[in-house]
């Protein structure tokens, strides 16, 4: 999945400021999480009812709020 395609998919359950998929520097694959922003918190709450668990390829997609670290 392309960090375009995440933002479309996601944008069912709102608009998307901002969507990322990390990838490993050596490899350049995806490191297996992303990131989506929303510009509300009504639609971020929305992507989590609609995506969370839901098959994507096969896999089971975990869609939660991000935590801040803890250093």
């Amino acid at each position: 999945m392309t960090n375009e395609e995440l933002k479309e998919m996601f944008e069912e359950a709102g608009e998307v400021t901002d969507a990322f998929i990390p990838r490993d520097r050596e490899t350049g694959r995806s490191r297996g999480f992303g990131f989506v922003e929303f510009a509300t918190a009504e639609a971020a709450q929305a992507a989590v009812e609609k995506f969370d668990q839901m098959d994507y390829d096969g896999r089971a997609l975990n869609v939660n709020f991000a935590q801040k670290k803890e250093n």
